[in-house]
């Protein structure tokens, strides 16, 4: 485990390395458009995780993480969609047993909605030789 002196010395070790980025304008730019590219792709996947079973939110939060290091908007809509998610979370624990099994079955039915409009079960269904027609997008038919 890091000691409190150690956590102090890595973050002003990555002081003294962000300053000396800084004091360059052009690296200066080019580090915060790298950082914009980052976050805004690991945001964006996170976003299009969130309906399946995994960690989308986490990853949302990792992208605006991210975009927070280095603006000041990403830091605020992190800490408003936190605030957010904690409310959403509690008021979804605090439904019944039939509220939450229903939310359940309804994720359940977005992810394979999504996966079948997306032509995965076709995709797939062609690996392992079965093919039939129901099981393949509407968009490529």
């Amino acid at each position: 485990m890091s000691t409190e002196l150690e956590q102090s010395t890595e973050a002003g070790r990555w002081r003294a390395f962000r300053d000396a980025i800084t004091e360059r304008p052009t690296l200066n730019l080019a580090y915060r458009i790298g950082v914009a590219v980052v976050g805004a792709a690991v945001l964006v996947l996170g976003v299009l995780a969130i309906p399946y079973p995994g960690p989308g939110w986490a990853i949302v939060f990792a992208g605006l993480g991210i975009l927070a290091t280095e603006f000041s908007w990403a830091r605020e809509a992190l800490g408003w969609l936190r605030a957010k998610y904690r409310q959403g979370m509690a008021w979804y624990s605090s439904r019944g047993l039939v509220m939450r099994v229903s939310a359940a079955v309804l994720t359940g039915l977005l992810v394979v909605a999504t996966l079948w409009l997306l032509g995965t079960f076709g995709m797939i269904g062609g690996w392992i030789g079965v093919e039939s027609k129901w099981l393949h997008s509407p968009l490529t038919w």
